[in-house]
């Protein structure tokens, strides 16, 4: 019976939360239940809670968690500017020639909106309230349409600086070195969430590519579902001042980020400050600051940051009781049982994590699942940036996936009365199969994730 524990522990989590219960009250609230009952049957030694303010103090003291509210405030404040809609409507005149040319318009600028945003959620409803009308008026077919904006709403999970990426990045350094300890390295090598920045470069670039390729094949096939450009503000030319007003700012703000970082000018957590100072001299000389909008993007700021840690704080609650009931050395002795090695175990892991991607969002699964299973792979030899960016695409993929992706979610919210919900469903399935073939490619060829951070070392 004691071995079911860890076990029952999560399932009472998943019931919970299918439920409708908070993700940070849930974890919290179980753990504690668990250990009461633990304590009083003696199967759970009380003193291990005396750990959990020392936890605390730990992630207070956390210099890089202060890149999280840094990045959410510098999507907040280029999302309320209306930066997107303008480079939008822009880069729509400048391909609208090209076969599929909203479509690849839409992938550009939600690719950028990723990098700027690196939420979910922010980047599917803003894409999809800009952008789905204007497909749907150019003759695109709802499928098509939908799931373009979908798939490239998804990009903020793996193009840097992704809020994703900073969670696994930090998570994964405290999972690498209790790995190396474990294997008896006692001067283990550091992992930075600017190692996961670099190696989601490549991985990124050939998504987006294999977005284009796709709705270029699928104009030429089928020129009736994705037309070229008709209408007439998309076939008047657009001038180099134009589009340079409203494709530099943003573009010189990501190079900014991410360039200081790569070069190891700055840590995240100061590039994320400077992301954030430029965002807002953006927002300033656009003249979209008032008083009441930055009030606005303030308040907004803080409730994202607030779920975050909240969520952290009873993940971390429920990961000391899971690791006092033993859940550690069961995963641990579940895993090296298994035929395939390491191979088998990485499988089931990115099975799981798929799955609980339909109910869990990639904080609470960064949060939970992470910190559990993530030493025992790495200590079986797993590269841990690879390991990162699977976990990263593979969620990527899960929020897309029918019926239950967060994405579609989102974007049914916003999107038209006339684009059924199986369209939405139908359109999303050609990009799961880019995704998944991308994640088998990175399995193959890990090099694809790990060699760009090699040579930048």
């Amino acid at each position: 019976m004691l071995e079911v524990l860890p076990l029952l522990m999560f399932l009472l989590v998943c019931m919970c939360l299918m439920i409708g219960y908070s993700v940070a009250f849930t974890l919290a609230g179980t753990a504690l239940l668990c250990a009461g009952l633990g304590i009083v049957a003696g199967h759970f030694d009380a003193s291990l809670l005396k750990a959990f303010p020392d936890r605390m103090f730990g992630t207070m003291n956390n210099y890089t968690l202060i890149a999280v509210p840094l990045f959410v405030l510098m999507g907040v404040m280029l999302e309320r500017s209306q930066l997107a809609e303008q480079l939008l409507n822009n880069m729509a005149r400048l391909c609208g020639r090209l076969p599929a040319g909203m479509g690849i318009s839409v992938v550009i600028v939600g690719m950028l909106l990723a990098a700027c945003t690196g939420i979910v959620g922010a980047t599917v409803v803003t894409m999809g309230l800009m952008s789905l009308p204007a497909m749907l008026k150019r003759g695109y077919s709802p499928s098509l349409a939908t799931g373009t904006i979908c798939a490239t709403g998804t990009l903020g999970q793996i193009i840097p600086p992704s809020i994703a990426l900073v969670l696994l990045g930090d998570i994964l350094s405290s999972a690498y070195q209790q790995a190396q300890l474990k294997m008896g390295i006692f001067n283990p090598q550091p992992v930075s969430v600017g190692d996961l920045f670099v190696g989601a470069i490549i991985p990124g670039v050939l998504l987006v590519g294999l977005y284009i390729v796709y709705l270029l094949f699928t104009s030429i096939r089928s020129p009736d579902i994705a037309p070229r450009g008709q209408d007439e503000d998309q076939q008047d030319d657009v001038s180099t001042a134009e589009l340079l007003s409203s494709l530099l700012p943003p573009v010189l703000l990501i190079v900014l980020v991410l360039g200081s970082i790569i070069s190891g000018a700055a840590t995240p957590t100061e590039a994320a400050g400077v992301g954030a100072l430029g965002a807002t001299l953006l927002a300033w000389q656009k003249g979209a600051l008032s008083r009441a909008m930055l009030a606005d993007i303030a308040r907004s700021t803080t409730e994202v940051t607030a779920m975050v840690f909240t969520i952290l704080i009873g993940a971390s609650l429920f990961s000391l009781v899971f690791r006092g009931f033993g859940g550690e050395e069961m995963i641990t002795e579940f895993f090296n049982s298994l035929p395939g090695g390491v191979v088998s175990a990485t499988l089931i892991v990115m099975l799981v994590i798929f799955l609980l991607g339909f109910i869990l969002d990639f904080i609470e699964i960064t949060f939970v699942v992470v910190p559990i299973v993530g030493p025992v792979l790495l200590a079986m030899g797993l590269d841990p940036v690879w390991l990162g960016i699977m976990i990263a695409l593979n969620l990527q993929t899960s929020f897309l996936t029918p019926p239950f992706g967060f994405a579609l979610f989102y974007l049914r919210g916003v999107a038209p009365e006339s684009v059924a919900t199986s369209d939405i469903y139908r359109g999303v399935i050609p990009f799961i199969v880019l995704q998944l073939g991308l994640m088998s490619a990175l399995a193959v060829w890990p090099q694809l994730v790990t060699w760009l951070p090699g040579q930048m070392h």
